[in-house]
C-alpha cells in the first residue's frame, strides 16, 4: 500500500480557496475512475506541520503513466509520498508549454478563475472515449462561448489546437490585443493574421488565426499548433467548422448576467442561459467528433441540473452523472452556486 499528499495550490482568490480541496477531491477521484492504471482510495483531507494536504492511497506505487496524468490535477502544487511520518517529494512533468502567466496576468470582472478551467478542462478530458489522449497526441479544442479566451489559453498551455467563438466585439479585441502582445514579450515563434468572416457573401463576423510553435525548433520543424477566435455567433459553429473535427468541447456559459445570440427567436438578452444551451447543443454537438466529450459550466440558481441533462441527452449525448461527478458544485458568490456537466458523443 502506497500513500500520497497533495499540496494544494494557493489560489488569489479566497472563496475558491476554500473550495479547492473539495474539488480537488473529486477531480482526483474522476482521475481515478477514467484513467488510472493504479485504484485510488482513501481520498481525504489531513493538516502535517500545519499545513493542510489531500491524501489518497493506491494499492501500489503510481506507474509512470499515472504521474504524467496527475501532474496535471489542476490545483495539485508538489507531490509527496508518505512513509514513517516523512514526505518524500515526487517528480511531476505537467503538460505546461509556457509561462503561467498565459492563464494568469488577465485580470478583468467577471473571470473565471484559471484553476476551474483547467478542471473543467481536464474533466472534459476524463470523459473522452480514450481519457488519456492528452498525453499522446495534440487535441483540439472549442470554446464557444470562450469571452476573453482562458479556455483557449489552457488548451495552449497543453499543446492542442483551439477555436473560440463570442459574439462579444470588445471580448475579441481584448484577447487579440493580449494575445499578441504576450505572444510578442515572450518571443514565442506564430504568425497572426486577421480579417473578415464571410459565408455565401454574407459577413458573419471578424476572425483571428494564429499559428505558434511549442519551441522555436519545432516551429521551424513546420510543428504548428493553430488558434482561431472568431468574433461570430456560437450557432454559426456548425457552418464555421467542419463535422466531427473537434476532440473536446469546453465552455463556461453565462452565470445569469447578460448574454444571448443572434438567432434565438428573441434576440434581446436573455437571464438563464437555458434557452442559449437548448439552441446552441445540438449544434456544437455536430462539430464533436465520436468519442469526443463536452463539458459545460453554469450557475446552478438560474438552471437545475436536471434541463441541462435532459439538453444534452436530446443531442445524443451520454451524460456522467455517477460518483465523483456529481461533486463539483460550490458557491462562488451569493447569487452563483457552479456546477460542472460533462457528456460523450458515442464512438
Amino acid at each position: 500500500m502506497s500513500e500520497y499528499a497533495i499540496l494544494v495550490y494557493p489560489s488569489a482568490n479566497r472563496v475558491y480557496t476554500d473550495s479547492t480541496p473539495a474539488l480537488l477531491r473529486a477531480e482526483l477521484a474522476v482521475f481515478g475512475l477514467s484513467a488510472l492504471e493504479t485504484e485510488v482510495s482513501e481520498i481525504g483531507e489531513t493538516e502535517l506541520g500545519g499545513v493542510g494536504y489531500l491524501t489518497f492511497t493506491t494499492p501500489a506505487p503510481l506507474s509512470e503513466r499515472d504521474l504524467a496524468l496527475l501532474s496535471n490535477l489542476s490545483a495539485l502544487y508538489a507531490l509527496f509520498e508518505v512513509g514513517d511520518g516523512v514526505l518524500k517529494p515526487v517528480t511531476i512533468s505537467p503538460l505546461a508549454n509556457f509561462d503561467s502567466d498565459l492563464l494568469t496576468i488577465q485580470k478583468y470582472p467577471g473571470k473565471t478563475n484559471e484553476l476551474f478551467t483547467k478542471l473543467l478542462v481536464n474533466v472534459t478530458l476524463l470523459s473522452m472515449a480514450d481519457p488519456v489522449a492528452m498525453l499522446d497526441k495534440p487535441l483540439h479544442l472549442l470554446d464557444p462561448l470562450c469571452g476573453r479566451g482562458t479556455t483557449l489559453n489552457q488548451a495552449m498551455m497543453y499543446g492542442f489546437d483551439a477555436t473560440g467563438l463570442d459574439v462579444d466585439g470588445k471580448d475579441f479585441d481584448s484577447y487579440e490585443m493580449f494575445i499578441k502582445t504576450w505572444l510578442k514579450q515572450k518571443r514565442i515563434k506564430h504568425s497572426a493574421e486577421s480579417g473578415q468572416v464571410r459565408r455565401n457573401k454574407v459577413r458573419l463576423g471578424r476572425r483571428l488565426d494564429i499559428g505558434f510553435g511549442i519551441t522555436k525548433e519545432r516551429y521551424k520543424a513546420g510543428e504548428v499548433r493553430r488558434l482561431s477566435y472568431l468574433n461570430c455567433d456560437t450557432l454559426t459553429t456548425d457552418e464555421l467548422l467542419r463535422p466531427n473535427s473537434v476532440d473536446l468541447i469546453v465552455t463556461d456559459a453565462p452565470y445569469g448576467v447578460q448574454h444571448g445570440s443572434h438567432r434565438t427567436q428573441d434576440a434581446s438578452l436573455a437571464r438563464s442561459p437555458r434557452d442559449l444551451l437548448a439552441a446552441a447543443v445540438p449544434v456544437w454537438t455536430r462539430v464533436l467528433r465520436p468519442g469526443g466529450a463536452l463539458g459545460i459550466s453554469w450557475n446552478t440558481n438560474v438552471a437545475p441540473r436536471e434541463e441541462l441533462a435532459a439538453i444534452l441527452d436530446k443531442a445524443g449525448l451520454e451524460v456522467r452523472e455517477d460518483g465523483p461527478y456529481a461533486g463539483f458544485a460550490h458557491r462562488v458568490d451569493q447569487a452563483i452556486v457552479r456546477d460542472l456537466i460533462v457528456a460523450a458523443k458515442p464512438a
